[in-house]
């Protein structure tokens, strides 16, 4: 006895909105992680500084140009997205629920490489990640602003510790960013369709496996 084959067809994974929030930040990620590294190497913080390949704005006054465009451009972006997470619910669907037992046993299945892979729908490790990451990007903004106006931003730098703290705090946390973004290149390479989908929005998977948003 021969069984039908589960039917496959395209299924929606993901909305307009972050499709397009997902691809400008990306832009604005390079644009102000490599203008933050030309920045950097004018006055480093640590005994290293980054290759000029790696930088954007050819000297400090160009970075900075390049870095305070880049930053608007990720403010705006970050505004319509949090507007939709928050009132589109996409929030509430894409990063909830997260636990502690539910992060350590995506984890183990993880390094087990048991973990299952469902287009649309994010484990507790890659939710712990995506809110991490959003908070390290609320944290470089925020000490960003202060190192930008520490003047008329006084009390914003007083509270990170003062201008040469929110230094640190700010390079510490476009760190993170970039380990995140390491990670989630990784993860693209070893799960290639993911990318299709943020192009797309459509995946071609077993409709009854996908956990989609409407």
């Amino acid at each position: 006895m021969t069984h039908d084959p589960e039917p496959i067809r395209f299924v929606a994974v993901h909305p307009l909105v972050v499709r397009i929030t997902h691809w400008l930040n990306a832009i604005a990620m390079v644009c102000m992680i490599m203008s933050g590294w030309q920045i950097y190497n004018a006055s480093p913080l640590f005994p290293f500084t980054f290759p000029r390949w790696a930088t954007l704005g050819g000297w400090l006054g160009g970075a900075i140009a390049w870095h305070l465009a880049a930053m608007w451009l990720l403010v705006a972006n970050a505004l319509v997205y949090f507007a939709y997470g928050l009132a589109g619910r996409h929030f509430l669907r894409a990063f909830l629920p997260l636990t502690p037992r539910l992060v350590w046993r995506d984890l183990l299945d993880a390094l087990t490489f048991r973990l299952k892979h469902t287009v649309g729908a994010y484990n507790a490790v890659q939710r712990l990640a995506y809110v991490v990451v959003l908070l390290l990007g609320l944290l470089a903004v925020a000490s960003g602003l202060s190192l930008w106006k520490p003047v008329q931003l006084h009390g914003l730098a007083a509270l990170l510790g003062g201008y040469e703290v929110a230094r640190r705090i700010h390079f510490l946390a476009m760190a993170g960013i970039v380990a995140f973004i390491v990670l989630h290149l990784t993860l693209v390479a070893l799960v290639p369709r993911t990318l299709v989908s943020m192009i797309t929005g459509r995946a071609r998977i077993p409709a009854s496996h996908a956990e989609v948003e409407p």
